[in-house]
Formats: C-alpha cells, sequence, structure tokens
C-alpha cells in the first residue's frame, strides 16, 4: 500500500543544505502495524511528513495505495491525502470552544458529507472509542486520554485506508498510554493499516513490525525483542548533526 524507493529530502538554507532522508526504502503492506523509532534529528518525522503528503522530496519514487505520488501537484496530493490518510499527533489539536461532535465533524465538512452522513460517522467513531456518552462535553472536561481518543476518532471518522501516528502517547501517563495503545492495535485489527512514530520502544514492541531510522534510513527490526533488548541507545549510533526530526 505504501512504497518508498530512494527517497531523497533535503532542506536548505542560504548556507546550510541538511539532508533529513537518503535512499530511504520501505514498504508498508495493507494491514500492517509499522512502529518508527529512532534519535531525535534520525528523519523520523521528515518520513511521517512525506507519507502524509505533507512534503514533497527531491529524489526517488513514493507510492501510496497503487498511486505514483511522484509527480503530483499540490491539488492532487490534497485529494489523496483527504480521501486515504487520518492523523493523529501528540498535541491532540482539539479546537477548546467546541465540544466532541463538533470537533469530530470539522475535517468532514470539508470533504462534503451530508448533514445525516456526518451525524452517523461521528456518533459511531465516538462510540468506537469509549466516549459515545460525552460528544456535548469540552476537550478540557476530559483526561489527556480522553482527548486523544477524540483526536484518533476524528482522524477515523473519514474511513482513511491509513492511519498516521506521530508520537500518539508522548504526553500521557503510562496506563493512558497503554490503552491509546490497545485502541490503536484494535483498529488495525479492524483493517486500517497504521503508522505510528514513536520513542517508546515498549510500545513499539507491540506493534507488528518495528522500523528504525538512523542518519535518514531505515532498517527494519526484528520483532519479539523485550522493551530493554530494543531499547535505543544514543552512544552505539552516530548522531549526524543537522537532520530533521
Amino acid at each position: 500500500m505504501l512504497t518508498m524507493k530512494d527517497i531523497k529530502k533535503i532542506y536548505r538554507t542560504d548556507s546550510i543544505e541538511t539532508h533529513a532522508l537518503r535512499d530511504f526504502n520501505l514498504q508498508v503492506n495493507e494491514g500492517d502495524f509499522v512502529a518508527v523509532t529512532g534519535p531525535s534529528g534520525s528523519g523520523k518525522t521528515t518520513f511521517l511528513n512525506i507519507a502524509g503528503l505533507l512534503e514533497t522530496f527531491e529524489e526517488g519514487r513514493f507510492e501510496l495505495d497503487g498511486v505514483d505520488i511522484s509527480h503530483q501537484n499540490d491539488a492532487a496530493r490534497s485529494r489523496l491525502r483527504n480521501q486515504k490518510i487520518g492523523f493523529v499527533f501528540q498535541s491532540f489539536n482539539l479546537i477548546p470552544d467546541l465540544n466532541l461532535f463538533d470537533n469530530v465533524d470539522v475535517p468532514l465538512r470539508y470533504r462534503g458529507f451530508s448533514r445525516q452522513d456526518r451525524k452517523k460517522r461521528i456518533e459511531r467513531n465516538l462510540e468506537m472509542v469509549g466516549l459515545g456518552n460525552r460528544m456535548k462535553h469540552l476537550p478540557a472536561q476530559l483526561s489527556g486520554g480522553q482527548q486523544q481518543r477524540v483526536a484518533i476518532a476524528r482522524a477515523l471518522a473519514g474511513e482513511p485506508r491509513f492511519l498516521l501516528a506521530d508520537e500518539p502517547t508522548g504526553n500521557l501517563d503510562s496506563s493512558m498510554a497503554q490503552s491509546v495503545m490497545a485502541l490503536l492495535k484494535d483498529i488495525n485489527a479492524n483493517g486500517t493499516t497504521i503508522i505510528m512514530v514513536t520513542h517508546d520502544a515498549g510500545l513499539a514492541t507491540q506493534a507488528n513490525r518495528n522500523i528504525h531510522v538512523s542518519d535518514g534510513k531505515v532498517s527494519e527490526k526484528p520483532m519479539g525483542l523485550s522493551p530493554e533488548a530494543s531499547q535505543f541507545k544514543p552512544s552505539q549510533h552516530r548522531r549526524v548533526v543537522g537532520l530533521s526530526e
């Protein structure tokens, strides 16, 4: 469903050229749950932004669900992003003055769904994340874990083929993080392909694939390691100054 071949991404200023990704190769199959780990500055977030069609790249080939992204213009990428991709962020990105129902409704309005269809999608997805009885609550009335569940419901309401999660448990305590991870695993079991960037090695091992990004390149890590065995140790890897996380 997602194939990247020899992707190169460079950030340029007047005096500095930063190679964020270099010869980046990855294939993600339908139904995969891929955890992406690596040190700060390794290229994880750059990869996720390209996968989410939020950034372009200099060289290489990128196919998303059978569509060659390499030469798509901004409008075409936006259509694909809206149709196929859902995003979950570390900071939740909920609108504080809107209740849960309206927060989930916002991106559906941009998709042009009818009012009746939107209502069904909102109610179904808030029920799925366990918040069907709190649709009229404001985000501030919820715990951090509950707010992240709303963010997941919002991402899923458009029925994306891919769910891209950038540190979705980063602002949560360990108990809430496990609860959100369990929800993501259930969503994946129901057919949604998930790519999750995380610094938590214990959570990463719960995905069915674990890739490690370092110096803008990717390597597959064998599953079945304990969190302690798979924990990244900075002293064992070379850090390239200036790489974009």
